[in-house]
């Protein structure tokens, strides 16, 4: 049984699904939309999220503590791996999104992959803020 079972396997082991999710992100943040499956997609949404959330906390809690700043930008360097990732993801995402509440991305359907079917998307980071 599956009950409670959090993540989508995407037929890979857990390293490639990890190297994927990663990639994926830093692709995201790098282009600001990528065209993948749904699948994949979905699994990594959330992931992007997350983390320009963490560049909104950690900018907003900078300016009364630096040290909280430097923390978030620890973190999200730890999950990106790339610096200039980072700088862009503080200097020209999260600055972007400061009075949006959530809802940096969407997905926009191109319909299905004529080799094997699979429906693809493009996911973007949301333009206005």
């Amino acid at each position: 049984m599956r009950h409670r079972v959090a993540g989508k396997k995407l037929n890979r082991t857990s390293g490639h699904r990890k190297a994927l999710r990663r990639n994926l992100v830093k692709e995201l943040i790098r282009h600001e939309a990528i065209r993948t499956t749904r699948a994949k997609a979905q699994a990594v949404r959330g992931q992007a999220e997350k983390l320009i959330t963490l560049a909104k906390r950690g900018l907003e809690e900078g300016e009364t503590n630096p040290a909280r700043e430097v923390f978030a930008r620890r973190r999200a360097a730890a999950e990106l791996q790339d610096r200039e990732l980072v700088s862009k993801l503080f200097d020209e995402i999260a600055p972007r999104y400061m009075d949006r509440p959530g809802g940096y991305t969407r997905m926009l359907r191109l319909g299905l992959r004529k080799g094997d079917a699979a429906e693809v998307v493009v996911l973007e980071l949301v333009e206005e803020a």
